[in-house]
């Protein structure tokens, strides 16, 4: 069992960047693939990225390659999202997730603990 607290959102010029912060607590955080999901008002959730337990392999939906990077850091119990040359379409509450000794996946019945969430805005 783990615990997500997600950070670093905030409100930035499209064009510009942020990096988000998922910090577990939990002796078993190594063992969890972790995925980051974004939710706009009005829409339903989506997928962004996620990785593996050893933070070797990656997979991204389609709308953030190229732009997003997701890795971890076992040692500080930390995934990251970096996210650059954002969009005003990137606008949302992104949270971060867990799933128990997975490959990275979209699928968002595998990830059983949730962060609460932070606010992305991205302005035009």
């Amino acid at each position: 069992q783990v615990q997500l607290v997600e950070s670093g959102g905030g409100l930035v010029q499209a064009g510009g960047s942020l990096r988000l912060s998922c910090a577990a607590s939990g002796r078993t955080f190594s063992y969890y693939a972790v995925g980051w999901f974004r939710q706009a008002p009005g829409k339903e959730r989506e997928f962004i990225a996620s990785i593996n337990r050893s933070g070797g392999s990656t997979y991204y939906a389609d709308s953030v390659k190229g732009r997003f990077t997701i890795s971890r850091d076992n040692t500080k119990n930390t995934v990251y999202l970096q996210m650059n040359s954002l969009k005003p379409e990137d606008t949302g509450v992104y949270s971060c997730a867990a799933a128990w000794n997975t490959i990275p996946t979209y699928l968002i019945s595998k990830y059983e603990h949730w962060g609460q969430g932070t606010q992305v805005t991205v302005s035009s």
